[in-house]
């Protein structure tokens, strides 16, 4: 697949470069624009302690080592590379969770150790288009069906052929064929690389003084594992009254596709409101991710799966039942510090099952350029999975 890949993408810039004259910011050779790239560090250091009944707590200090170049333009072409290590500082054990009440095995930190190329692509950019092929980042409008899983240490990135176009003002539209997704677990987890045959269809449409609409397909054709394929059709409306209030509706319907072995159609819908009162901003919201009737439920199997229904990742894979999140937030800053808190009450979209309640806590600062944050999530479990209380301690530094 990789090779009919290249042969596109250098069939379309080239024939975008036709009669397109040089750019004047472009480096005036090959060697320049190599040579006056653009190149960061970033560290990040964190320690995570997970306590969750049922399985033996564990912890874990790990730093990433991120090494990124992006080359100067030349003539509209452009070079990134990022390269990611993981290193254990403490010994830590990735057991899993067994079916021996003896062992019941350890509470999984999914921060694995190893070095790996995290992005490694070449870009053309002309008549208000751009075009990528090799390993990416991609991240649509909120993350919650395409993203990158950025709170992990191993990123989540996609090797694709993306375009990205501009010539309608306050229009962008964006399409990607994916290949294969780089999961967080790692290359040398069996599960850590996912082969597709997927499109990603996006259209972000701004100008409005009330908003901004976006509307999308992801037709997911997932070739590791089956039960992942779906397609989804959806539209997004991130609104505003004033300077102080804002609003966000959504809804998407998704059924099976590929070689899905579970037929089935569901619903996604979202209604969240944000209100700015003096220096803190208050917010609340329902999102639902819907069932048919118990036998499949709405599913993300590529999205920042973290930010939304809590940091302890209990919900990362959509039960049958559906999910159900009533949740209100408030976060503000004191003295420097950065504030944020947020409670969630979650339940099954088909009978009426009661999940449980989590309640996130952090406060972030700045210091020259390293940012401290500190995060902590405790999930009450009712009806579903355990307790389990999540304690993080960060240090992010680029340079």
């Amino acid at each position: 697949m990789k090779k009919p890949m290249v042969r596109l993408m250098c069939a379309v810039a080239a024939a975008i470069s036709v009669g397109v004259q040089a750019q004047e910011e472009s480096a005036a050779s090959l060697k320049q624009a190599l040579t006056e790239a653009d190149v960061k560090l970033n560290l990040r250091l964190r320690y995570e302690d997970v306590s969750w009944d049922g399985l033996e707590d564990s912890d874990a200090l790990t730093l990433r080592t991120r090494l990124s170049f992006t080359s100067a333009d030349y003539h509209g072409f452009g070079l990134t590379l990022e390269m990611d290590d993981v290193t254990a500082l403490t010994d830590v054990d990735y057991r899993t969770a067994g079916n021996d009440p003896a062992n019941p095995g350890t509470a999984v930190i999914a921060d694995p150790e190893g070095t790996e190329v995290n992005q490694s692509y070449l870009s053309y950019k002309g008549l208000d288009t751009t075009l990528k092929y090799g390993r990416q980042r991609i991240l649509l409008d909120n993350q919650r069906f395409v993203g990158g899983v950025g709170w992990r240490q191993n990123e989540q990135t996609y090797d694709a052929f993306s375009v990205s176009n501009k010539s309608v003002d306050d229009v962008t539209l964006f399409y990607a064929y994916l290949y294969n997704v780089n999961r967080i677990f790692g290359e040398d987890n069996p599960i850590g690389d996912h082969k597709q045959e997927s499109h990603l269809l996006n259209a972000n449409i701004g100008g409005w003084s009330a908003g901004t609409l976006s509307v999308y397909g992801y037709l997911l054709d997932n070739k590791t594992a089956a039960s992942l394929s779906s397609d989804t059709y959806g539209a997004r409306w991130m609104g505003k009254v004033g300077e102080s209030f804002t609003y966000n509706l959504e809804y998407a319907t998704q059924s099976e596709a590929g070689d899905n072995p579970v037929s089935y159609d569901a619903d996604y819908l979202l209604a969240e409101v944000g209100v700015s009162v003096g220096a803190v901003q208050l917010g609340g919201g329902y999102e639902l991710l819907g069932s048919d009737d118990g036998v499949a439920a709405f599913s993300t199997p590529l999205a920042t799966l973290h930010k939304f229904q809590g940091w302890t990742d209990r919900f990362l894979t959509t039960p049958d039942d559906g999910v159900e999140d009533l949740y209100v937030s408030a976060s503000g800053a004191l003295a420097g510090i950065k504030l944020a808190a947020s409670y969630h009450d979650l339940a099954s979209d088909y009978g009426s099952t009661d999940y449980g309640q989590e309640l996130d806590l952090s406060a972030a600062k700045q210091f020259g350029p390293v940012t401290v944050l500190l995060k902590y999530a405790d999930y009450q479990a009712d009806e579903f999975g355990s307790d389990t209380q999540k304690f993080w301690l960060m240090f992010n530094a680029t340079f």
